[in-house]
């Protein structure tokens, strides 16, 4: 048995006055999955970044096998035989995938004897639960085979305990699960013990042993899987038992008129490469229409070329019947509001108060202007309103808005982007890193705003959200839509494989959805 028992005892960790963690200790099983969940900020990160070197603990001590250690550096920790794989990607990418491997070591001879290191990555691939071609560079590799060849250069280290930071963001439930049940069976086998950091609770029921909650950094909840729910284990990530009731989704007698119709859009990515190509979309007034799609399929060039962020090269646009071009007068006289993801970015001034971003919209018309001046006592009154309406934590309304948390910012930009009943919303990843209060309330008000009428393009790579919210859904692959299906019809499994790029060509061929679903 090669796998290590991994020890906190008592660890806390301050930067400054802020306390990051406070006496935690924790206890990884060898030869077991534990799950590490919690919200934003509640020292989930700076827990495994104590245990591989990156933080030193302000007090208490990590323990390998039983010995307190000073794991000073990521170099101790690699030759200890901790690996970590981090959320954001590490690869090299004008390498190969073979080179990208080798580099993982650190420990290179000068001169690469490259028979015998072939010889040594083919067989290494030979026992990997996941196969990428060893010639490739990473440009050619999609997000999800990026994650994997992550993964991968830990694996080739032959690590006693990999650490994973959100593993799956960019993967599809089938590859998720081929990834993670990879995982589970190399530690079940007693080669490595895993400690993943996730927030999707399907993931720890399926594929975890034990599980560990932080609120706060605070160790709040910690245990086996099989003696916990999802439920309990919610409540002991926010705090409190009550998560607000769920979503009243009122029937509609017949859909409402067609509010957003697309038609043979095509969009330019970064690279000058079609990063959407002959898009039909339509979108009724009163439903919601969900985008699933693994991260990098053309949901960001769409959306930004619907909200005038980018030029369209071809196609048309329409709202309510008339051509779009994103300008600010058609966004105000056809009511079409957004919310792009990375709202700080993509949607406010950073440096400018909470008032004044949430007047960008019209501060220069009735009643917030008069006679050509902005009239700052009513911008400033309204956002106060706004601003115990939507409950935005800040030191109040003259606070610049990059001093909000990613929460707040977004429950500011929600504010001012559902004023005034809008009629087309474009929404783009809205809860992506909020806190399950934040996550239930946006939801909330995406499904009333739906409710009065109006028409929501939303784009998501959680399909959990869409399956909650849509009334259809739609899947991209590669800047094509490739699948369509009802919300109440659609089925996981199937809406993967569209993810995936499985079942492209079969546009004629019947929809698997009601076979799957009655197989199931």
């Amino acid at each position: 048995m090669n796998a290590l028992t991994l020890q906190t005892y008592q660890l806390t960790k301050r930067f400054g006055a802020f306390t990051a963690l406070e006496g935690v200790s924790l206890e990884v099983r060898p030869g077991t999955v534990h799950a590490l969940l919690g919200e934003n900020g509640a020292g989930k990160s700076t827990l495994v970044k104590a245990v591989v070197g990156y933080h030193k603990p302000t007090s208490g001590s990590v323990l390998v096998d039983g010995r307190e250690l000073q794991i000073d550096s990521p170099t101790v920790a690699r030759d200890l035989g901790i690996g970590m794989v981090y959320q954001h990607f590490t690869v090299v990418p004008g390498m190969t995938v073979a080179e990208n491997l080798l580099l993982a070591r650190g420990h290179l001879p000068a001169v690469i004897d490259w028979k015998t290191a072939r010889r040594e990555l083919d067989a290494f691939m030979q026992t990997t639960p996941f196969k990428l071609d060893l010639d490739v560079t990473p440009v050619q590799l999609s997000a999800g085979e990026k994650q994997k060849l992550e993964i991968l250069k830990q694996l080739f280290l032959k690590p006693r305990l990999l650490i994973l930071d959100e593993p799956t963001s960019v993967l599809t439930p089938q590859e998720a699960d081929e990834v993670l049940g990879a995982l589970r069976e190399r530690a079940h086998s007693g080669a490595c013990s895993v400690l993943m950091i996730t927030h999707k609770f399907r993931e720890v029921e399926q594929h975890a042993d034990d599980v560990s909650v932080l609120r706060h950094g605070r160790l709040v909840e910690t245990g086996r899987v099989a003696e916990t729910n999802s439920v309990r284990l919610a409540a002991a990530m926010i705090g409190e038992t009550k998560i607000s009731a769920a979503l009243e989704r009122s029937v509609q007698a017949e859909r409402g008129a067609v509010r957003l119709a697309i038609q043979g859009l095509d969009v330019r990515g970064d690279r000058g490469e079609m990063a959407v190509q002959k898009l039909d979309l339509d979108v009724r007034a009163g439903e919601i229409v969900g985008v699933a799609g693994v991260s990098g399929n053309g949901q960001r060039e769409l959306m930004q070329s619907l909200v005038g962020q980018r030029r369209r090269e071809g196609g048309s646009v329409q709202v309510a019947g008339r051509e779009f071009h994103a300008t600010r007068a058609e966004n105000r006289e056809l009511k079409v509001r957004s919310l792009p993801e990375e709202p700080l970015a993509n949607a406010c001034v950073g440096n400018l108060s909470v008032a004044a971003n949430m007047g960008l919209r019209d501060f220069d018309a009735a009643p917030q202007a008069a006679a050509g001046w902005v009239r700052w006592g009513a911008l400033a009154s309204r956002a106060r309103a706004w601003i115990a309406e939507y409950g935005v934590k800040t030191q109040g309304e003259g606070a610049a808005i990059r001093t909000l948390s990613g929460g707040n910012v977004q429950r500011a930009v929600l504010a001012r982007e559902l004023a005034g009943e809008p009629e087309l919303l474009l929404v783009s990843n809205p809860v992506f890193g909020l806190d399950f209060a934040a996550v239930a309330e946006i939801h909330g008000r995406l499904m009333a705003a739906r409710n009065r009428g109006a028409a929501v393009l939303l784009v998501s790579e959680d399909l959990d959200e869409l399956l909650k919210l849509a009334d259809r859904i739609v899947v991209i692959s590669e800047g094509r839509i490739v699948h369509e299906v009802s919300a109440a019809d659609a089925n996981r499994q199937a809406l993967g494989a569209y993810m995936g790029g499985h079942g492209h060509h079969h546009h004629d061929a019947p929809q698997p959805s009601a076979a799957v679903a009655e197989a199931a």
